[in-house]
């Protein structure tokens, strides 16, 4: 993977995480999902490693990893209050 590849890669997960962000806001839990899998997919290219950047490619590279953490915590901020009242309703139903 060349670094050109490197970055591509990040641009498109943090493309993505930024739309499975506005799908969790907007209650689209199987648009939510779709992305979560092509969001995986993406990231499974790093797993035979990716080339460590240098200068501007590696201040890009952690602008899109920050990117991505605040798209995560987007996620999370919708869906985790939500799973917190499928469980209590879950558990009021035994």
């Amino acid at each position: 993977m060349t670094s050109n590849e490197v970055l591509a890669m990040y641009e498109n997960m943090a493309a993505l995480t930024g739309r499975m962000a506005i799908a969790a806001r907007e209650g689209d839990w199987n648009g939510l999902a779709r992305l979560e899998t092509q969001c995986v997919l993406q990231a499974s290219a790093a797993k035979a490693g990716v080339p460590a950047l240098e200068g501007e490619q590696r201040k890009r590279k952690i602008d899109l990893l920050k990117q991505m953490m605040a798209n995560d915590r987007a996620v999370r901020d919708v869906t985790e209050p939500w799973m917190g009242q499928l469980d209590r309703a879950l558990s009021a139903a035994h």
